[in-house]
């Protein structure tokens, strides 16, 4: 029982040992923490749930990197070592930042958001108010909110557990933004995050992978 429990925790933490602890500074003055792990020319930058923070991706993370996705995952002003800015709430800015230092990168050619419940929240403002052609692809987990769904670019893909509270303004935002779009209902109630301690975290998982494969191919 103890090695299961090492194991898992090993686990978990595997991406935080992994990773390089980077920073940088929005444009209303928070200093954002990320850890960063560089691998392919398309990065997925990991915007977690309010209970969550930079760190809670845990094997997803690794998912990703073992499919030659480069990975930053931020820790929202507040959150960590992140400090707040003139704007406390200004979430979407924390990851426009992370957009930027993404550019800034050598050899990074795409750049996916993908936000979980708040972060979720915060992914689709900063697609609105994100520089034309910036951002490829947007995923939002179980969002608690959609900001001017209408506005959003890329290509989107929203997921969520069909019993969720939100699916019914999950639907509606879907149905108000342009395409390419998909729609991946879930079977359960967990939600954003939570999902991946279900049984439904491969599911999950796969929805996510087969999203950028198939969008990457055509990069690549």
């Amino acid at each position: 029982m103890i090695r299961l429990l090492f194991f898992a925790l090993a686990v978990f933490s595997s991406f935080s040992l992994s990773a390089k602890e980077v920073s940088f500074v929005t444009d209303d003055q928070a200093t954002i923490y990320a850890e960063y792990q560089k691998r392919g020319s398309h990065a997925v930058l990991l915007a977690h749930g309010a209970i969550f923070d930079k760190e809670s991706w845990g094997k997803f993370a690794q998912d990703l990197l073992a499919q030659n996705y480069t990975v930053l995952a931020i820790d929202f002003r507040g959150y960590g070592k992140s400090t707040f800015g003139k704007q406390p709430r200004a979430l979407y800015k924390d990851i426009l930042a992370g957009v930027q230092f993404l550019k800034a990168e050598q050899g990074i050619r795409k750049i996916t958001l993908l936000g979980a419940s708040m972060g979720g929240a915060a992914a689709a403002k900063a697609d609105v108010y994100a520089a034309s052609g910036s951002i490829d692809q947007l995923i939002l987990l179980s969002p608690a909110s959609i900001f001017q769904p209408e506005k959003l670019s890329g290509q989107l893909l929203f997921i969520a557990s069909e019993d969720e509270h939100l699916v019914t303004a999950l639907r509606s935002s879907f149905d108000q933004a342009p395409q390419p779009k998909a729609l991946k209902l879930i079977a359960g109630s967990a939600h954003a995050q939570h999902i991946f301690k279900t049984s439904q975290a491969e599911l999950l998982t796969k929805i996510i992978l087969d999203f950028l494969a198939d969008k990457q191919s055509k990069v690549n």
